[in-house]
């Protein structure tokens, strides 16, 4: 996945962190990440339909959580531009001690987005 952003002076936030609601992270989404429209949308669906299947809100809460992460990396240029980079090297890796390496890069900035939005 290929994302670009206009960069700012050091990494600023581009957009306040949005409110985790579906429509407040669906419009922040529309700001900093339009192309991953399709997958929000797609994973809040899932997400309700899981919700309503269940019998449980615990789907609906864990789409808001991962979503507001990742808007989280997003809102901020240098974080998604690392972020992405990893994804992208790992898929290119010729090891699998490699492709671990990029992944775990991934995984660091993602988990930093999760607990700034958690509040941690």
């Amino acid at each position: 996945m290929s994302v670009q952003h206009t960069e700012t002076a050091g990494d600023g936030p581009l957009i306040p962190r949005p409110d985790r609601t579906p429509d407040a992270l669906r419009a922040a989404c529309a700001v900093v990440a339009p192309q991953l429209l399709p997958a929000y949308d797609q994973a809040k669906d899932r997400a309700l339909a899981e919700a309503v299947e269940h019998g449980s809100l615990g789907p609906v809460h864990a789409c808001l959580q991962h979503w507001s992460a990742l808007i989280e990396i997003e809102r901020h240029p240098r974080t998604a531009k690392a972020y992405h980079r990893a994804e992208y090297l790992a898929q290119l890796a010729t090891s699998p001690a490699e492709a671990r390496d990029h992944l775990a890069a991934a995984a660091a900035i993602y988990r930093d987005a999760a607990r700034a939005v958690r509040g941690e």
